[in-house]
């Protein structure tokens, strides 16, 4: 649909194949991700809609700064930085973009299971480095073949990466808060206990308040000083300085990760760590995954300003 009267408001920095699609529509206004919702102009207080990303999301005081506010469109599987009661409450729909990037975050993550246990990181700069080349040589790895591998979420995503690891892993259990119908894989309903039989754990739970720090000191200890974990969910999943204080006293083997508690800043002592790998969170980050999350949240705007249902809805 195509109304260039409909004041729409881009949220924050997003891609500018998002952006076209949106200026060739509606009457876009740019919004930056610092604004105060209480000094809005006119022009943007009228919005609409919003087009947000999933780390920025839509806070209550910007909904309330924009009593026109019909939708939230994210750009994003991830939805736990949209206040959804509130939306709920105004009547504000929201709308996501899952299944488009389930792909290419599951191979980000079994990409990054390979890296941690390999090393392949850390020998890439020693190479870099000159190392290999006066004569050093790298530590002996661990092996990531026959591995017990843990799933922490068997949704979508969860599910894309137990696939793939299947052919290497020698068993894959799986934590969820009830079990998963027809997965075939083994589920603990203990966390303690899902974390003390895991060899690996790859978190691809959800986010929101309610998984907020679930991988915590208990778990990590559970899993001990020859496991490693990775997470392409949220940084809030993780209790991120107890996950720092295991890595630095070696009481779990390595860590990759791709988000972190306070994006983009990144605990300082992470940097430091050869046993770490990380990511400026790149789950989703190639072409044809952007473009296809782009063409979902326009697909949704489109259908909520034509009357029609919307394709993935929140709210």
């Amino acid at each position: 649909m195509t109304d260039r009267t409909i004041p729409v408001i881009a949220y924050g920095p997003l891609s500018p194949y998002l952006l076209e699609g949106l200026e060739s529509r509606f009457a876009v206004h740019r919004l930056a991700a610092d604004a105060a919702p209480d000094a809005l102009p006119d022009a943007v207080r009228n919005a609409r809609a919003l087009v947000s990303f999933g780390a920025l999301g839509a806070s209550a005081a910007v909904m309330d700064a924009l009593p026109a506010l019909e939708i939230v469109s994210l750009f994003s599987v991830g939805y736990d930085k949209v206040d959804v009661d509130h939306a709920r409450a105004k009547g504000i729909r929201v709308t996501n973009t899952p299944d488009v990037l389930t792909d290419d975050v599951a191979d980000l993550a079994v990409g990054l299971l390979f890296a941690t246990v390999r090393n392949i990181a850390a020998n890439d700069r020693m190479v870099r480095a000159g190392a290999w080349a006066r004569g050093e040589s790298p530590a002996l790895s661990a092996r990531v073949t026959g591995r017990r591998i843990g799933i922490l979420g068997l949704g979508r995503i969860g599910r894309a990466i137990a696939a793939r690891l299947e052919p290497v892993a020698g068993e894959i259990v799986y934590h969820n808060r009830r079990p998963a119908p027809d997965s075939g894989y083994r589920y603990i309903a203990d966390p303690i206990a899902f974390a003390r039989e895991s060899e690996a754990i790859i978190v691809a739970t959800s986010g929101g308040p309610e998984a907020a720090k679930l991988v915590d000191a208990a778990m990590l200890d559970a899993l001990g000083p020859q496991g490693v974990i990775v997470n392409i969910s949220r940084g809030s999943v993780i209790d991120e300085p107890a996950l720092v204080a295991a890595l630095a006293e070696r009481r779990i083997a390595g860590a990759g990760l791709d988000v972190f508690a306070d994006e983009p800043h990144v605990p300082q002592e992470l940097l430091t760590m050869d046993h770490v790998v990380l990511q400026p969170h790149q789950g989703s980050a190639t072409v044809l995954t952007r473009q296809a999350m782009a063409d979902l949240a326009l697909a949704n705007l489109d259908a909520h300003f034509a009357g029609r249902e919307l394709l993935t809805p929140v709210v």
